[in-house]
């Protein structure tokens, strides 16, 4: 029996370093250890990949928590049987559960659940505060980066695109498209 991990962050700005820890202390070796900074709602990931690939019958994948696996309950009832019939036990170990038996792929199944329940929960949360932001004024997106009335006093000045090009330090492109914003059928 072979022992594998798998640690995943949502995005390439966090760290995996804890998970993988925890996994090294759990008697993982490193070079067994597969990972992702990529979201959990789907199981196309490279490691995720990658650890399906390399798993054979009688091995056990450990992983930090239940969520580092996926978000998707049916990905991961799926991920979950897929392991199961080729023999292969994967045990949570924050979660203090394993799918080595009916009683634990069903406790995992019911986490699942309950951890894609609270991301709609998260996502709904999310919703609301942005909508009352909107309401209340709030401005999302990039800043503008470009002075519209300092673009259109230039032009109105006479100036060519050259002059507005470097005084604005904007692309070519960029003023073209502006002036057929700004002064639309005027031009």
């Amino acid at each position: 029996m072979r022992t594998f991990g798998y640690a995943r962050v949502s995005t390439h700005q966090q760290s995996l370093d804890l998970q993988v820890t925890r996994l090294l202390e759990a008697g993982v070796r490193e070079s067994r250890i597969l990972s992702d900074k990529a979201s959990g709602k789907n199981i196309e990931r490279k490691g995720l990949v990658s650890l399906l690939n390399k798993v054979e019958e009688g091995d056990e994948v450990l992983v930090t928590k239940l969520d580092r696996l996926g978000r998707n309950t049916l990905d991961m009832v799926q991920l979950i049987e897929d392991f199961s019939q080729r023999g292969i036990t994967i045990r949570f170990l924050d979660d203090g559960i394993s799918t080595g038996g009916e009683m634990g792929k069903m406790v995992v199944t019911i986490l699942s659940a309950i951890a894609q329940a609270e991301r709609a929960r998260i996502l709904e949360r999310t919703n609301e505060g942005r909508k009352a932001a909107q309401e209340k004024g709030v401005k999302f997106g990039r800043k503008e980066s470009i002075d519209r009335k300092k673009f259109k006093s230039l032009l109105e000045q006479g100036l060519g695109p050259k002059e507005v090009i470097e005084l604005m330090k904007i692309s070519r492109a960029s003023f073209y498209l502006l002036k057929k914003e700004i002064l639309g059928s005027e031009s």
